[in-house]
């Protein structure tokens, strides 16, 4: 009962996202399209009726009516004004009409520019164009608390990252740390094709509802089903949901710290091992056909990096494997090590192309 409820206000709070957007899209056509629209049906009616009037009030013909409404409403003055009362009385509503219709596209221009539209519209497209120049980055779904720790994970790593969020304080923190963020449901299809999804490397989904969750990994497991999908779990049986749902990994922030506390209550002298060595990280590392390394054996390509573990393509999992261990295609390599050692065993397990 209490998931249903989560995932109906997961779907309630996508539906308002969605109508707020909607209503913003909205407000935006009116304001530019709308009002254009408007102004450009007064221009015509004035220059129809004025044309009618004064082809009525002064026997001139269609094309002089037209000409003689057109010098009226642009207050040029270069025809000479109409010698029959009702064209005077044509001549004096056009011209009222006219200067009425000037002051109102002079307000709708000083609106659009004062309210600043065009400022917002330069700041979306100017968004827009340095995600699109962004490729192999992680898609970070959610800039809250947990979100913003994997954002400085990733930025201490040297990894580029998207953020993208629709609530508006989380925005500002993004804004302030300068990354690049795109507002709105991160389970909507466009906004993850605008964040770059089919060029994304993984995607990380840390919103604080499980429901959410569950619908941005099956959205972009939907769009990209290569894409790696880390999700964020709040309650344990939202884990398996993820799972089914399509995340390879499913981290719960409340039951890894409770683990890490009861570690470092049972073992703090492991704990002091590993905070004294900060520059080091584990890795899986998976062995593709082709690689230079596949068929070679650890102690030859290892280097520096430590092997804690080595797990076959049939699941079999084979702790701190001997040196002369070879690798196998499907292989996944548990590697601990510095920066530079990582990567350059993942280079070693990389297809190379033939480029």
């Amino acid at each position: 009962m209490p998931s249903s409820h989560t995932a109906e206000a997961a779907r309630r709070d996508a539906a308002a996202a969605a109508e707020a957007r909607a209503y913003d899209d909205w407000q935006f056509r009116e304001l530019l399209v709308g009002r254009l629209a408007r102004l450009g049906a007064l221009v015509a009616i004035l220059l129809v009726g004025g044309t009618l009037g004064f082809v009525l009030t002064e026997d001139t013909s269609a094309w002089g009516g037209f000409t003689w409404t057109l010098d009226t409403i642009a207050t040029v003055g270069a025809v000479p004004g109409p010698s029959s009362t009702g064209g005077q009385v044509v001549k004096a509503v056009l011209i009222v009409l006219g200067v009425g219709t000037l002051y109102y596209a002079l307000v709708s221009a000083t609106e659009f520019f004062v309210a600043g539209h065009v400022t917002g519209l330069l700041d979306v497209r100017r968004r827009q164009r340095m995600v699109d120049g962004i490729s192999e980055h992680y898609l970070v779904c959610g800039f809250g608390r947990v979100g913003r720790q994997v954002a400085r994970d990733l930025r201490a790593a040297g990894a580029t990252y998207v953020v993208i969020d629709r609530n508006p304080q989380s925005l500002e923190r993004a804004v302030a740390a300068g990354v690049p963020w795109l507002q709105g449901d991160a389970a909507d299809e466009e906004l993850l094709l605008r964040a770059g999804i089919e060029r994304a490397r993984a995607l990380i989904a840390c919103v604080d509802s499980d429901a959410e969750n569950v619908f941005i990994t099956l959205t972009a497991r939907e769009l990209r089903p290569d894409l790696t999908v880390v999700a964020r779990a709040s309650a344990s049986e939202a884990e398996q949901k993820l799972r089914r749902a399509g995340a390879e990994r499913v981290v719960s922030p409340y039951k890894s710290s409770g683990s890490e506390m009861a570690r470092l209550a049972l073992h703090p002298q492991v704990a002091g091992v590993v905070d004294v060595a900060p520059e080091y990280r584990m890795e899986e590392i998976d062995v593709s056909p082709g690689a230079p390394g596949v068929g070679r054996r650890l102690v030859d390509v290892a280097g520096p990096a430590i092997v804690a573990a080595l797990r076959r393509a049939s699941g079999e999992l084979i702790p701190q494997p001997p040196g002369d261990t070879v690798t196998e295609p499907g292989d996944v390599l548990i590697v601990m090590g510095t920066d530079e050692t990582i990567d350059r065993l993942e280079a070693l397990f990389t297809p190379q192309s033939d480029a």
